[in-house]
């Protein structure tokens, strides 16, 4: 069955209504589309989690900086409401810019600390925007649980913060990333790669596959872990945007790893144009 297509703010809230009125629980799961299968895991874990479950599908202004690729973001909304139906999601938001966003919105969420360095220092205001968007549906939507992609993992911190000091009580739920056979993490964005960036792509998840194996045999010293990475970064003619090692939680660097230790290694880096974001648990 097709899922209802939501495009106004008294839309979402009547529906909300309706579900809550027949005692059910709700999942929601924000997306700006494009969707493929690490989108559908999450889908499907909301389903198995709550009674019913909706996704947006948006492509936040806020969250783009002026040079970056909000106009060319891929977009397949047929496809997209075709997948949503596959996954069994009862509802689907899609509104226009001017819906969350009305003349005169003067009101933005921040995150100041992990929101800082990484993704945050590369993308100015990015997570302003994402923290923002999502307190809105949060509000809108008021789920009992809202899942969110591991890949994207500092803006997965930046919205547990925002969850808890804004006190609005959702399980906030990470879920592992999907990757391709071949071990590349699914990204919308992959579908800008040609096919050789497409190959050389996977020096990504192969460098940290390096780190992971030298962290396993004993090395602990952060320089010697990061450098795996860089070199298969470097091999594939990757341009390095950054990799760094983090405590999991804060997100604070780290100069050493020790077994049992909730660390991070993150990873950002250009394949031509495009910008690649992945990441890995190490030592936890």
């Amino acid at each position: 069955m097709a899922p209802q297509v939501l495009r106004t703010v008294a839309e979402v809230k009547a529906w909300g209504a309706a579900l809550r009125r027949d005692g059910r629980t709700l999942a929601l799961v924000p997306t700006m589309g494009y969707l493929h299968d690490g989108h559908l895991s999450l889908m499907r874990e909301g389903r198995r989690r709550a009674d019913g479950v909706a996704t947006s599908i948006f492509v936040n202004p806020t969250q783009f900086g002026p040079k970056e690729d909000l106009s060319r973001y891929p977009r397949d909304w047929e496809g997209d409401l075709a997948r949503c139906a596959s996954a069994g999601v009862d509802a689907v938001f899609a509104p226009e810019p001017s819906v969350m966003y009305p003349p005169g919105y003067e009101t933005y969420v921040e995150v100041t600390e992990v929101s800082q360095g990484l993704c945050g220092a590369r993308r100015p205001g990015h997570f302003r925007g994402v923290a923002t968007i999502v307190t809105q549906l949060l509000c809108l939507f008021r789920p009992e649980v809202a899942l969110f992609g591991e890949k994207d993992y500092q803006q997965l911190q930046v919205i547990r913060a925002m969850n808890r000091d804004l006190h609005l009580g959702v399980d906030i739920v990470g879920m592992p990333t999907v990757r391709e056979p071949d071990g590349l993490a699914m990204s919308s964005r992959n579908a800008y790669l040609s096919p050789d960036e497409r190959k050389r792509a996977l020096a990504i998840s192969r460098g940290m596959g390096k780190a992971q194996a030298l962290f396993q045999a004993g090395t602990g010293e952060v320089p010697a872990l990061l450098e795996a990475v860089r070199e298969e970064l470097r091999a594939a003619d990757l341009r390095e945007d950054y990799v760094e090692l983090v405590d999991a939680e804060r997100l604070t660097p780290l100069a050493s790893v020790r077994p049992g230790q909730p660390a991070r290694l993150l990873v950002a880096a250009f394949c031509g144009a495009t910008r690649l974001i992945d990441n890995q648990p190490l030592g936890g």
